[in-house]
């Protein structure tokens, strides 16, 4: 029987790839078969990462993901290097916290720049490159998955930037689906809920713990290896008729119809 997922051949890029999230689905795609471009700006940790996987199958690019030029040149640097972009992982990200009245405009811009833009910039890069390949009659098509976070839905205290950002990658996610389903590419957006990594140290601290434990039905924070791979469910051939959703992927923490 055909392994449901698999991404046996093919190369995805992920940005934010040095730590937490990003690390776990660089490894579970070299795991699963493919190649990897991994993309962090934290250079020294994306080499750690990248270290420790098969040289032949990872490719390194140390930059910010809000460079639109970056996510150009890394894709042809991948497609050189591979042969195609199959897949492509919008999961860098940043927090800039502050109540909205003391929120300042460099705090906002910054949480857009890298998660708004930044998902734009990448989604077309690769989106470019996939569309090409359609038209050339490559059927192979692609798969986009967007990370998102119950904050886009929900709101979040002291994070309007961040929740802004996340809830407008629901509408780009949407959007591609509508637009890139005729070239057989999906794009879809997954939302976590609290993931033991760096950026919720402080939501998992003593402070809030006990109140955003009662809020999760299966009572319990999500580790980066489990979270991924619903990722990889999403990139591979498993889910060749999903497009244009929103995973949740948060033990409960959203439920919705």
């Amino acid at each position: 029987m055909t392994q449901i997922v698999s991404l046996q051949g093919r190369t995805v890029v992920v940005t934010g790839a040095a730590q937490g999230i990003g690390k776990a689905i660089v490894e579970w795609v070299i795991e699963l078969g493919g190649n990897a471009v991994a993309v962090d700006l934290n250079a020294e940790g994306l080499k750690a990462t990248t270290d420790a996987l098969p040289s032949d199958r990872v490719l390194a690019v140390v930059g910010s993901v809000a460079d639109p030029e970056l996510a150009t040149r890394a894709v042809a640097d991948a497609v050189a290097r591979f042969g195609a972009v199959h897949g492509l992982v919008n999961n860098a990200g940043i927090i800039r916290p502050a109540m909205i009245e003391k929120m300042t405009l460099k705090e906002w811009q910054d949480v857009i720049d890298v998660h708004l833009s930044g998902t734009f910039y990448w989604l077309q890069a690769v989106g470019r490159h996939m569309i090409a390949r359609a038209k050339d009659g490559d059927t192979t098509g692609g798969s986009i998955v967007n990370i998102s976070s119950d904050a886009g839905r929900k709101g979040s205290i002291g994070q309007v930037n961040y929740a802004a950002a996340k809830s407008g990658m629901f509408g780009v996610t949407m959007t591609a689906a509508k637009e890139w389903g005729r070239y057989n590419i999906r794009t879809n957006s997954i939302c976590f809920g609290v993931v033991e990594t760096p950026m919720t140290e402080v939501v998992r601290g003593e402070k809030f713990r006990d109140k955003m434990l009662a809020q999760i039905p299966l009572g319990r924070w999500s580790t980066p290896d489990e979270v991924v791979k619903s990722v990889c469910f999403l990139l591979s051939d498993g889910s060749s008729y999903i497009t244009g959703q929103h995973l949740g992927v948060n033990g409960g923490f959203h439920i919705s119809v």
